[in-house]
């Protein structure tokens, strides 16, 4: 690990010029509501930096163009806030100090962390703007960028309840656009009244009651010693999620299980990883089942559908199994492609029907789960060009779980990245492994 220091920390508001009438208090949706005891939701992003671009001159670019892109994105630089006469919670802007912003440095060199397969993550970590969610009211968004040898760091920190993947990538993309002088696109909406949600606040309050009964306190659910995992990044490239697919419908026909259509680049990929995993979890032997958990953007799922620039988490839980001895067979491949199409296919004919992940947890035997999060669709390296280049590299920082996988767009904006964390060292080489077999 390298040393972090911080130099300054200050607060970055809502230009004066786009002060207006605070609006109301934003009341989190029940799939929001569900994620404050799992809030953190942290990005990061290296740049490598020539001698014609100075350190001060990046952070003044950042700060400048972070006010402007809070004229629209002005609930980011509020506050998550308790509402102790109604037991709402909300995003209030009044509340506001700004969006928390960290300058740092560090000796550590940006070719290495940015170019190492296994993260070194206790630096990782450090990278990243700590914000306490133990506790409301508390900050949506915190930034921090460090110094680093041959380049610097953005880490981007966000309250779950407010933001999932989509939005987080929607506001980085907005942010770069500023900081490049271009415009932002679309505005954000806010508005959760576009969400149609049967029970209307009163599940909100359900699940606030069931999950977070000690408000304005907030106890951290599921969450093991990060530091004790393995961590390390692949890349699939294009041609390789070819081959892949094409394997996938060949050994289905030879097996007589083929696939309903052919698989996606999503269902590819996960299909691969799942039976990675499961293969370094069990043997052959084994009874019972691998299980496979992953989130889903509803927004376009919905009746009627969510507007696509809608800010918030809207995303629901899909669980899938598959019997242990399926994973070790030579079926293993199209066997778990065409449970995850299923899946699939059950959110597309209801997307509600998983919105309480929290609610699965006893469906699993969870050293037997792999969990994904994230998607091919996100594209970071395309959207977080900030006018010095696309980042060398981006990773997801708060990775808690044994089994756990995250999906982002490769940085070729053809491939798939994927961020894989495991307990055991010798399930990582295994799963390195079986990758280099099966992909070359």
């Amino acid at each position: 690990m390298s040393a972090v220091s911080i130099v300054d920390v200050s607060y970055v508001a809502v230009p004066a010029t786009a002060a207006r009438q605070p609006p109301e208090p934003i009341k989190l949706t029940a799939m929001e509501a569900q994620w404050l005891p799992i809030p953190v939701l942290q990005h990061l992003l290296f740049y490598e930096a020539t001698v014609s671009l100075p350190f001060d001159s990046v952070i003044q670019s950042l700060r400048s163009s972070l006010a402007a892109t809070l004229q629209s994105f002005t609930p980011a630089a509020g506050k998550l806030v308790y509402i102790e006469d109604t037991g709402d919670v909300a995003i209030s802007c009044s509340a506001s100090d700004g969006v928390k912003f960290v300058t740092a440095e560090s000796d550590a060199d940006v070719r290495r962390l940015a170019g190492d397969e296994a993260h070194d993550l206790q630096t990782f970590e450090s990278l990243v703007p700590e914000i306490d969610m133990s506790k409301l009211p508390t900050s949506v968004l915190a930034v921090q960028v460090t110094r680093l040898e041959g380049g610097f760091a953005v880490g981007v920190t966000v309250h779950h309840g407010v933001a999932d993947g989509k939005s987080f990538w929607m506001f980085v993309e907005a942010w770069a656009a500023a900081c490049r002088g271009e415009t932002q696109g679309a505005t954000p909406c806010f508005d959760r009244s576009v969400v149609m949600w049967p029970g209307g606040e009163e599940t909100a309050s359900s699940v606030l009651r069931k999950y977070v009964p000690n408000l304005p306190q907030v106890s951290e659910l599921h969450v093991e010693e990060r530091k004790r995992f393995s961590r390390r990044t692949f890349t699939v490239d294009a041609q390789q999620i070819e081959r892949l697919k094409q394997r996938i419908n060949r050994d289905g026909e030879a097996h007589g299980a083929p696939l309903d259509h052919p698989p996606s680049t999503f269902v590819a990929v996960v299909a691969m990883t799942w039976t990675f995993f499961a293969r370094c979890k069990t043997s052959p032997e084994d009874d019972g089942d691998v299980f496979l958990f992953f989130f889903a953007d509803i927004r376009h799922r919905l009746d009627p559908p969510v507007v696509a620039g809608y800010f918030g988490a809207c995303i629901t839980g899909c669980h899938v199994r598959l019997p242990v001895r399926d994973v070790h067979e030579d079926v293993a491949l199209p066997a778990a492609a065409s449970a995850i199409q299923e899946g699939i296919r059950k959110i597309e004919q209801d997307p509600l029907a998983g919105w309480n992940f929290l609610n699965m947890a006893d469906k699993f035997a969870w050293d037997r789960v792999m969990n994904v999060s994230g998607s091919p669709g996100f594209r970071p390296y395309d959207v977080a060009d900030f006018g010095w280049g696309k980042p060398r590299r981006t990773e997801p920082i708060r990775m808690n779980h044994d089994g756990q996988v995250a999906l982002v767009r490769a940085a070729d904006g053809r491939g798939v990245q994927v961020s894989v964390s495991l307990l055991q060292a010798a399930h990582m080489d295994a799963f390195k492994s079986q990758l280099v077999e099966l992909l070359g």
